[in-house]
């Protein structure tokens, strides 16, 4: 292999293969580390699911005895399981919101703990697996990283890995050009490294296993990255400390939150991420213990651990056929659990930062990958020694997909029952069948506390966590005052509503493509803020507006109850509501309507440096001209 670099270095170092080994899903894991230290975790589980499973309790009593006032019948037991289905989910998040206000209380009320002390330190790999990226993003990022970390002056030892499996040749130069310009300004004796496959084969997991079959043993740690990742000198060391002084624990996760959002449906994620998810993350923190999850990137893995318990089988499909493991990060979490691994989760590490899509249908894209990997989970619920908790992880992944097709369902039969027992369609069209439920009378008043039940729990979480910034002077300057806040806090919430009929069609859609099609193509993400077509968003919304336009006209003959106007609104206008999604708040708005967060009004420290040195390395593009051709391994 030649290079052409003025002053060559190795592109990768010498070679040290770790086995990696592929686990028996049917058999429980051989491998088993010593006992983890206890900790008490009981009372805040109960705390989670016991008043989560009494209100949803309490609720289908009430439904129950609304809807056998003629008797029950096996099509209103269909509606009662579909309530208590989808508000069971709605009052998990709800209590677990409410476990993170009272974590939050008790720790405020205790001496504030610093870092954990570092014991032997480890050698640590930096992996950012990457896939037809832009090259100045990616090594920009990585510029920064390598830069601030190298200020920390860390006990531990670090090198960085870009892992490529770009196929575009035209990409791949950029790479090369990039690692040029990241190796000229890197901080000295940082260790710097660079692989390109010349297939991808497995994807993402089939890139990781790759580096740890080849490399694995000359570290102790791996920190995984994604294209889009962003963290400090300080969050990747204190992940290391942690992992340093906790033998037992096998991946301890970070809390990504996101940077970068422009457009109106980016910031509308951006402000829910920061405003309401904390609080989320902190219940979960303490509920989940060290049976957490792993979100596949921003965490750092014991790597002798991951590569003697989390080697993934494949699957077998209908046909006999090889199926990859696509939402691999749940599954390997279960399985460094099962090997007797701690899985933490430390959401107040800051500096962890990732992107997300910038419109409506960039979301739903990436969205309908996820489906169909999340959808596979309900085949490995039958694993072989996986906690308890790992597999609620699993299948809340799975059911949060398939509360969509719920949603819908649930819409469609409202829709047909009508107003009251005068315009209940289905009532109209088999009334004289006696095996056909006598639907009890759905008045506009039945109606209006049955939608102010589920919204009010959809909303309660967001609710809680603004009640609270909106408390404390500290947290609305963040927000940039009172006002500000409180303005944002209204358009995200009005958008949010206005968005997730969409989403629940586009996911409805998604379900049915993952159950009875073949999967789709990898492509990377679209990063930047920009538009599509008119010709393209009809036809991507074509469905939603016939839904929506169905409805309506439901509701014009009086058939449809006009509580269902705000969501058959939203689905008539899916069009230019996606339209609007990309939106520059960023350049246009004003004050709250900027949907303004601590990261836009402050921006980070490591924020501001990632964009100036992908400006530098995107200088350095553009002055490369053909950029030298490194061959792939």
């Amino acid at each position: 292999m030649t290079f052409a670099f003025e002053n060559p270095a190795p592109l990768m170092p010498p070679r040290a293969p770790l086995e990696m080994v592929v686990q028996d899903l049917r058999r429980r894991s051989a491998s088993q580390v010593a006992p983890m230290p206890n900790h008490p975790v009981a009372a805040w589980r109960a705390a989670v699911f016991i008043p989560a499973l009494l209100a949803t309790a309490a609720l289908l009593f009430g439904i129950h005895g609304w809807l056998s006032s003629a008797g029950m019948t096996w099509l209103e037991y269909g509606l009662l399981f579909l309530i208590g289905t989808m508000f069971v989910w709605v009052s998990l998040s709800v209590s677990t919101v409410i476990v993170g206000v009272l974590g939050t209380l008790r720790s405020a009320t205790k001496p504030a703990s610093g870092p954990a002390a570092a014991h032997t330190p480890l050698s640590v790999a930096l992996l950012v697996p990457i896939y037809n990226e832009s090259a100045a993003d990616v090594f920009g990022n990585a510029a920064a990283m390598i830069d601030d970390l190298a200020r920390k002056r860390s006990k531990h030892s670090y090198s960085l890995f870009i892992l490529s499996d770009t196929q575009d040749i035209s990409i791949a130069r950029t790479e090369e050009t990039a690692l040029t310009a990241l190796r000229a300004q890197a901080p000295e004796n940082f260790n710097i490294y660079y692989r390109r496959r010349l297939a991808n084969t497995d994807k993402k997991v089939g890139n990781l296993v790759d580096w740890i079959t080849g490399w694995g043993a000359g570290y102790d740690a791996m920190l995984v990255l994604d294209a889009d990742s962003l963290m400090s000198g300080h969050a990747i060391t204190r992940l290391a400390d942690e992992l340093a002084a906790d033998p037992a624990a096998g991946l301890i996760q970070s809390f990504p939150t996101l940077i970068g959002a422009e457009t109106l449906f980016a910031r509308i994620q951006q402000f829910s991420n920061i405003a309401y998810g904390w609080l989320l993350a902190e219940g979960l923190a303490l509920w989940a213990q060290r049976e957490g999850n792993y979100w596949g990137h921003n965490a750092i893995i014991r790597t002798r651990a991951f590569a003697a318990s989390a080697g993934l089988p494949y699957l077998q499909g209908l046909r006999g056929e090889k199926q990859l493991i696509m939402s691999h990060d749940f599954v390997e979490a279960g399985l460094l659990r099962r090997a007797g691994w701690g899985v933490r989760f430390l959401p107040r590490i800051g500096g962890s930062f990732e992107e997300t899509p910038p419109t409506l249908i960039d979301y739903v894209l990436r969205d309908r990958r996820w489906c169909r990997g999340n959808l596979q989970h309900l085949r490995l619920l039958a694993t072989r020694g996986f906690h308890p908790v790992s597999r609620f992880h699993l299948f809340h992944g799975a059911v949060s997909y398939l509360l969509s097709p719920a949603w819908f369902i649930l819409l469609i039969v409202w829709a047909l029952l009508g107003k009251s027992a005068e315009t209940n369609v289905i009532r109209y069209f088999n009334e004289t069948n006696p095996m056909f439920p006598a639907w009890p009378d759905i008045n506009q008043t039945n109606s209006l506390v049955f939608l102010l039940i589920m919204y009010s729990m959809l909303l309660t979480p967001k609710m809680t966590s603004a009640i609270m910034i909106a408390l404390s002077p500290k947290a609305q300057k963040l927000f940039g005052g009172r006002r500000a806040f409180l303005t944002a806090f209204g358009v995200e919430v009005a958008s949010s509503i206005a968005y997730a009929p969409i989403l629940m069609v586009q996911q409805t859609q998604a379900v049915l493509r993952a159950m009875f099609s073949a999967g789709g193509g990898w492509m990377p993400q679209r990063r930047g803020p920009s538009s599509y077509n008119l010709r393209t968003l009809f036809a991507f919304h074509w469905f939603e507006t016939l839904i929506g336009a169905v409805l309506a006209v439901g509701i014009v003959a009086g058939l449809v109850s006009l509580w269902l106007l705000p969501i058959i609104a939203s689905l008539l206008l899916a069009v230019p509501l996606s339209a609007f999604s990309a939106v520059n708040l960023a350049k246009t708005a004003r004050g709250g309507w900027r949907l303004d967060s601590p990261h836009t009004i402050r921006e980070p420290g490591i924020v501001a440096q990632a964009r100036i040195q992908r400006a530098r390395i995107n200088a350095a593009l553009l002055n490369a001209g053909d950029a030298p051709q490194i061959a792939a391994e």
